[in-house]
């Protein structure tokens, strides 16, 4: 039958390699290495809100990587001083693409920007700069290195049985979830108080986690979705 097709969706930014400087869609490898260990075959998915139908036949899971600020007219906010690099083109693809992944239940791990792409395809919003919250940098401290921290596992979620009552973690944002969007659930804390994660449990694998777990040693997450997506794929054939 084969591994399971992990589809990783990328970053639409310019980028610079040997003679050339353009705009390139991309994603950092450490996704790509992460769904190889635990199993799967990774697929990289660029931004096409009319291409998701398609993308949705040929992967058996979705990964909705880590990237740029959204858009806060999609949760009917004023753009904050701090808020910077919107794609537009990328922020309606992904979120047409990730409601038809849930309408499909095909499993699905939102990670950073992603989690916060579930929140909105779900009605919820955004904290746009955390700092003005929680009064200091701690997810984000120094732009390009991952900060390290704790996250508490909220009981009796679907999260907690893959991570645990507790687990470390690298984050780099300086947005977080305001509102809850409908359907989901808040399934992990900092130790600040903000809400690092949250799940859909009417799905069979539907996590949105504020943090970084590619950049981590803890494949358990991508494990569990390589499992799902398995799962996914024998269900369809």
């Amino acid at each position: 039958m084969g591994r399971p097709i992990v589809g990783i969706t990328t970053y639409v930014t310019p980028a610079k390699w040997s003679y050339w400087d353009i705009e390139a869609a991309l994603v950092p490898a450490d996704y790509v290495r992460a769904v190889e260990r635990a199993g799967g075959r990774p697929l990289l998915v660029p931004p096409s809100a009319d291409g998701v139908d398609e993308t949705l036949d040929a992967v058996d899971g979705l990964i909705f990587s880590g990237g740029s600020d959204l858009d806060p007219d999609l949760y009917g906010q004023e753009p904050h001083k701090e808020t910077f690099g919107v794609v537009e083109e990328r922020d309606r693809a992904e979120l047409a693409l990730l409601q038809a992944a849930l309408a499909r239940d095909m499993p699905v791990l939102a990670i950073c920007r992603g989690s916060q792409v579930l929140n909105i395809a779900r009605g919820g919003d955004l904290v746009q700069h955390l700092p003005d919250v929680v009064g200091d940098e701690k997810h984000k401290h120094t732009p390009g290195t991952f900060a390290d921290h704790d996250v508490e596992l909220e009981p009796g979620t679907k999260l907690a049985a893959v991570l645990g009552d507790r687990a470390p973690v690298k984050s780099h944002h300086h947005q977080g979830f305001g509102r809850v969007g409908e359907g989901l659930r808040v399934a992990a804390h900092a130790d600040d108080g903000t809400i690092e994660a949250v799940e859909d449990p009417e799905h069979r694998f539907a996590f949105g986690v504020l943090w970084h777990p590619e950049a981590g040693e803890d494949m358990k997450l991508f494990e569990g979705l390589v499992e799902a997506a398995a799962d996914y794929r024998a269900e369809r054939l």
